[in-house]
């Protein structure tokens, strides 16, 4: 396996994206409905409704604004009607690029997302053209500091973790799926709070390009992750030293 998702990493050090906290909180607050509207309003037994609302705590996001978003996915009060939808593509360089999004136009948002791959010099393709290179799994970030490795693989192995690794001053789990839930409240009951937990798409292969062939694939990232019904977005683009000195 190639890592976790180097580019969300890559985005939150640039801040190259979200600027403006009330875009943050749209995304946000789509994610919650959505799941609200396919699992029901009640988070204790809406793992992914728990988790959509844990991420919008940890953004400051109102307590009514979350509250709004839960009733918009029961119906309790009118809204758009979003529905999530994956693109994929080749960035310059054969870079592979999956995209996960929500929408309340899907011919809308297909055209817009076409028009910055070709304008970025890529491909917008079928779906399957490159979701193969990709693994679902969940990914949970924890301080490195104060915890001691094997204790922690220990802890993580027990309640269905695959992996453990560290990446400078983080340790990295990675699950399955299936066990992701389980191994968050493992932690927490361990008195750990992760630093960062999504279930995300990691390359099973990576693309090493020169500095200034990945800095147009990065360009393109950038116009993606910008677009408003863009909600995650994973890349086959190896971030390695060279490449991340040349964004820095």
């Amino acid at each position: 396996m190639a890592g976790h998702n180097k580019w969300s990493k890559v985005k939150r050090q640039k801040a190259v994206v979200d600027a403006r906290k009330s875009k943050v909180w749209a995304r946000l607050s789509r994610d919650i409905t959505l799941a609200a509207r396919e699992g029901g309003g009640d988070p204790d037994l809406n793992p992914r409704l728990a988790h959509a609302i844990e991420k919008a705590r940890a953004e400051n996001m109102p307590k009514e604004n979350i509250e709004r978003a839960i009733k918009r996915g029961t119906g309790e009060i009118q809204g758009e009607e979003y529905v999530e939808v994956t693109y994929e593509g080749y960035a310059p360089g054969g870079v592979a690029i999956f995209i996960e999004a929500l929408t309340d136009n899907t011919n809308r948002t297909v055209s817009e997302l076409r028009h910055l791959f070709s304008k970025a010099g890529g491909s917008l393709g079928q779906p399957g053209s490159v979701a193969y290179l990709f693994e679902r799994k969940g990914v949970i970030e924890i301080p490195a500091e104060g915890h001691d490795e094997l204790a922690l693989f220990e802890l993580v192995a027990e309640a269905g973790a695959e992996d453990l690794t560290r990446d400078e001053d983080t340790f990295v789990v990675t699950t399955p799926v299936e066990t992701f839930a389980s191994v968050l409240e493992a932690l927490r009951q361990a008195g750990i709070e992760p630093k960062a937990a999504e279930l995300e798409r990691i390359p099973t292969t990576t693309v090493t390009l020169p500095p200034e062939e990945a800095k147009k694939v990065i360009a393109l990232l950038e116009a993606l992750e910008a677009h408003q019904d863009v909600q995650n977005l994973y890349t086959t683009l190896n971030f390695d030293e060279a490449t991340l000195a040349a964004i820095a």
